[in-house]
């Protein structure tokens, strides 16, 4: 799975407390839907999505890695696409502030306590 995506890791990364999130590790950088742009074809990808149906949740078909998110949410600004940044070689998130997100109860715009 190959993608693009124009960021500024300094702006902030997010974790999501959503049982998905939380057990793969999955490391956030938020990024307009013009700043991203999927290189390797659908079949390179498996969607996933649980409870609310809300986010899409995709996998490298090769690999298994959770590489990127999308979704719509008003309440969360939008449509955007969320970076795994740990797929993004070189990617230094040394004192980058993180945003902790209530994904568990459905309230992603919403801060949740900080967790590992």
């Amino acid at each position: 799975m190959r993608f693009e995506a124009r960021l500024n890791l300094k702006a902030g990364l997010g974790k999501c407390n959503c049982s998905m999130c939380k057990k793969t590790n999955f490391l956030g950088a938020k990024v307009k839907p013009e700043n991203f742009k999927r290189l390797s074809d659908e079949k390179s990808l498996v969607d996933y999505q649980f409870n609310s149906n809300t986010v899409h949740h995709l996998f490298c078909a090769r690999c298994g890695v959770q590489t990127f998110g999308h979704a719509n949410i008003p309440q969360a600004g939008g449509e955007y696409y969320t970076v795994n940044v740990y797929c993004l070689d070189g990617a230094d998130t040394t004192g980058v502030p993180v945003k902790y997100s209530d994904g568990l109860n459905n309230n992603w715009w919403n801060d949740a306590p900080a967790f590992p």
